[in-house]
């Protein structure tokens, strides 16, 4: 048992402090699956063991094996094409070409009870029996474009499965026969038969499975949302496994004769004097180009229930079987995998075949477990024992910046040893460190690897007995070096407003919100990439903030000092400190009117030992601060006539002059322009003109506003 769940490393991984000593543990299936893995398996659950043997024990020199059979001497017999070759390989391992068969491919192999071999071809379909001698005879013409599977029933009459008609037929031992039963799809792919002599059969298009009685009597056991079940097989408890692969089209855009699917058969060789023509290859099935959606494995309960128990998005399954304690074994391409089900909850990726598609398997009782492969054509012994050793070495992990490697620790039963190396470079090519000594206890020891951003471990596993060892988890302890903050922006907020609160407008609203510091705004320069939200800003007369942008590479903790320094001064005086937010605003009153600069200071120290804690820092642009009134110059006002003209001069010191009204005896206060039009400048003219003004005395005041929110007021009576 590990000693801390999986989802605690993650916990335990969110609460540590960046300047602490972090962790890279790898215990899920997916993680170990990046790596390279050879001679060993993954089961789902994150178990790591050595594979079966898997011992290569022909090469027939042929693109594809489709086809696999054994007699009950343990005689080997494969098949496949392009060329229709039968080849059969002795048990003490003599292997021959037993016959070459007119047509282009094989891909049905059965043996009789007498040790008879039974050939199916395509296209053009034909079964053949072969001698031991390798002479070849036609024993059957079921008039099919293609033969998919064949089976031996309990009296020893031949089952036929076909396509292009998709038929079973039933052939006597005198080679005469008969469709028993007429799929409405265009082919019946895939048959077995059960223990009380049912045929079990899957279908390409529309992707049904169908038990049939000896009688020619069908019931559909399930339809998959796959077009092509490419396997199926019946386990000693009767339960039926089925391989679908393929997207189904609707029902109404079903081709009339789709093409099964298959690896695409290699270019035939060029045609020699003397050799018989070529024929017209058939549809390659299970082609890469043309399977989408990958694979789904069922399991159809005695009683008839359907239970999905495998998925893959891309592997597509070409074979099922049993290995010999039961357990289904699924071939696979196009990266040549074989899978292994435990479990309805299990599953393990058992190991890869060097070639990419793992075709068909053959087994009998009490004689050894094979698989046939195409791409190349290749027959391989899988067990019963492990190897005796393999290694699995992990994806490269990027610590994200130069880093110190320390203990290394794993978890498993067995001998296991397991190394490390590190390097500046993504690949480990070349130009990384020599992998470290080896670790062989699971309390795990000290790495001697140099300091670099990029780790790779690698574990091997050794057979000890018969017994396999069972890798669980593998984690490295390391340390990224430190690195100081970097401001990088510092913004200055509107004056007469403090963090936080809401949404900022010329007169009532009373709160001012702030886009992300970072984003681009109109007429700005481009915006560093690093972005941060900072709260809304409550209105608040006299005083200003700042905000600010800062990076560390190590994701410390930060902590702030703010200095502030007048533009005619020397030195900085302290503003605020210990500040953890990266905000800050304050009262701008106690401060004389004039231009400032601010400095920011970011340090790493909560998260670092004092001695090692580094500091960045960065001085803002010049801003104003400005808490005085503008004038009001030259106020004068009277009558010509039935109008009323007032003029006067609006100026300030620092700031421009944003905005002037009137109010007329009391009365609402009313928005003037000033006589250029724009409000751009630290000193403005004004001239009101008022027509059909009363008779009377009547008073006008006038109220200036600059750009910091300071308001001077002026009156004059007219009689």
């Amino acid at each position: 048992m590990r000693a801390i769940p999986a989802l605690l490393y993650l916990c335990a991984a969110a609460l540590t402090y960046a300047g602490q000593t972090r962790t890279w543990s790898q215990s899920e299936f997916e993680e170990f699956q990046k790596g390279t893995l050879n001679n060993v398996s993954v089961r789902s659950d994150g178990r790591v063991t050595l594979a079966p043997r898997f011992v290569e024990r022909f090469d027939s020199s042929t693109p594809y094996l489709w086809a696999l059979a054994q007699d009950s001497k343990g005689n080997l017999f494969a098949g496949g094409g392009p060329g229709a070759k039968l080849f059969r390989i002795t048990p003490s391992g003599q292997k021959s070409t037993l016959t070459e068969l007119d047509e282009l491919e094989i891909h049905s192999i059965v043996v009789d009870r007498d040790d008879g071999v039974f050939v199916a071809t395509s296209p053009d379909g034909k079964v053949y029996r072969v001698s031991g001698g390798g002479k070849a005879e036609i024993f059957y013409e079921p008039k099919a474009k293609y033969i998919w599977s064949m089976a031996f029933s309990s009296d020893g009459d031949l089952y036929v499965a076909t396509g292009q008609p998709g038929e079973i037929h039933r052939v006597s031992r005198d080679g005469k026969g008969r469709a028993i039963f007429q799929s409405d799809d265009t082919h019946v792919r895939s048959m077995t038969l059960d223990a009380r002599g049912n045929l079990i059969v899957g279908t390409e298009p529309g992707g049904l499975v169908i038990r049939v009685s000896p009688a020619g009597d069908a019931f559909v056991l399930y339809e998959m949302n796959r077009k092509e079940i490419t396997a199926v097989a019946v386990s000693q408890d009767g339960a039926i496994y089925a391989a679908g692969v393929g997207t189904k089209q609707p029902a109404s855009r079903l081709p009339a004769a789709p093409a099964p699917v298959s690896p695409a058969p290699a270019p035939a060789p060029a045609a020699q004097a003397g050799a018989r023509p070529a024929a017209v290859p058939p549809p390659p099935s299970l082609a890469t180009a043309a399977i989408t959606g990958g694979s789904e494995v069922y399991r159809i309960s005695p009683d008839g229930d359907p239970w999905k128990i495998w998925s893959h998005s891309s592997d597509i399954v070409y074979a099922l079987a049993f290995d010999h304690q039961g357990r289904v074994l699924m071939g696979t391409g196009n990266k040549g995998a074989i899978y292994r089900i435990d479990s309805e909850q299990l599953y393990t990726a058992l190991l890869n075949a060097p070639p990419t598609q793992v075709t068909s398997f053959s087994s009998r009782p009490g004689a050894g477990l094979f698989a046939a492969t195409g791409n190349v054509g290749k027959v391989y012994q899988i067990g019963p024992e492990f190897e005796t050793e393999g290694w699995l070495e992990s994806d490269v992990f990027d610590a994200g910046m130069f880093s110190f490697w320390g203990r290394l620790t794993f978890e498993g039963a067995g001998r296991i040893a397991v190394v490390g190396r590190s390097g500046n470079l993504s690949r480990p090519q070349k130009n990384w460190s020599s992998w470290s000594a080896p670790i062989a206890a699971p309390g795990g020891g000290n790495l001697s690897v140099p300091p670099a951003r990029f780790f790779q471990w690698k574990a091997t596993l050794r057979r000890e007995g018969a017994v396999s060892p069972e890798l669980a988890l593998v984690e490295v302890a390391y340390l990224p070096k430190n690195v100081a903050p970097v401001v990088g922006e510092i913004e200055i907020t509107p004056a007469n407003y403090r963090f936080p609160v809401q949404s900022l407008s010329l007169t009532p609203s009373r709160s001012l919100s702030l886009p992300p510091l970072g984003r681009p705004r109109p007429s700005s320069s481009p915006a560093p990439s690093l972005e941060t939200s900072t709260p809304a800003m409550e209105f608040a007369k006299g005083f200003i903030g700042a905000r600010w942008l800062v990076s560390d590479e190590n994701g410390d903790d930060l902590i702030y000092t703010v200095r502030i320094r007048g533009e005619k001064e020397t030195e900085w005086k302290l503003l605020r400190e210990k500040v953890r937010e990266k905000y800050l605003s304050w009262d701008a009153n106690a401060f004389p009117d004039g231009e400032y600069r601010l400095r920011v200071i970011a340090s790493d120290l909560p998260d670092n030992p004092k001695d090692q804690a580094l500091s960045g820092s960065l001085d803002s642009y010049a801003f104003v601060v400005d808490n005085t009134a503008p004038e009001i110059l030259g106020l004068t006002a009277a009558r010509k006539g039935s109008k009323l003209e007032a003029r006067w001069k609006a100026r300030d010191a620092l700031s421009v002059i944003e905005a002037a009204e009137y109010s007329m005896d009391g009365g609402e206060w009313m928005v003037v322009a000033p006589s250029s039009r724009l409000s751009d400048s630290l000193e403005l003219d004004y001239l009101l003109t008022i027509d059909n003004l009363p008779a009377g005395e009547h008073t006008i005041a006038v109220r200036v506003q600059d750009s910091h929110r300071n308001q001077a007021t002026g009156k004059v009576v007219i009689r």
